[in-house]
């Protein structure tokens, strides 16, 4: 009999629930598939996470903190920090799908759980895009918060929706190297300071 290591479950866990609320989103997902890909049982999955709305708020949380801690804005080299985020959404294409189907599952108006926390990860966000502003090397025409929920949208839409970008800007290498340099651009005139 093998050495029982609740670390390395836990890990295979968290890994399936990502995989299993990406693809089927909260409501789709099923506990028994996550068991089954994660070789564990269903009450461990319970023990370490809660219900299924808990795990999937866990593991969306620990996503977002990884893409936090991947690529934090950077107002002072928008190219730089465009191209790191669109990298990162092509890479982790899973965290655009958790955060649509967050946004199917919760709607715009009901409270998230652990959204308390999130507010308090995309206030710090917001605080170096308004310190870049107050240093002039963004405008301050647009809020920073507007101003950067743009620009995430802006770098991550690509990759939320491949078939949209392969059928209307096309699937060539050449075709997204276009996008990509589109994309910096669009993100350069629209944080440009004023005068």
């Amino acid at each position: 009999m093998g050495v029982r290591d609740p670390e390395a479950t836990r890990a295979r866990i968290f890994d399936a629930a990502v995989t299993e609320f990406a693809r089927y989103g909260i409501a789709g997902a099923r506990i028994d598939r996550i068991a089954r890909e994660a070789k564990a049982n269903k009450q461990l999955i319970y023990a370490y996470y809660g219900n299924k709305a808990e795990l999937f708020a866990q593991v969306l949380e620990k996503r977002m903190l990884d893409l936090a801690v991947s690529v934090p804005p950077d107002p002072d080299d928008i190219d730089g920090w465009m191209d790191r985020l669109m990298d990162y959404h092509a890479t982790h294409p899973e965290v655009l799908r958790l955060l649509f189907w967050e946004g199917i599952e919760y709607g715009g108006t009901e409270e998230l759980p652990h959204e308390y926390e999130r507010q308090v990860h995309y206030d710090r966000k917001v605080a170096t895009f308004e310190d870049g502003q107050a240093r002039g090397v963004i405008t301050d025409a647009v809020p920073a918060r507007d101003l950067l929920f743009m620009l995430v949208a802006l770098a991550g839409w690509a990759s939320a929706v491949p078939q949209m970008r392969r059928v209307l800007v096309g699937a060539e290498d050449a075709d997204k190297a276009r996008l990509r340099a589109s994309i910096r651009a669009a993100a350069r005139r629209v944080t440009e300071p004023s005068g």
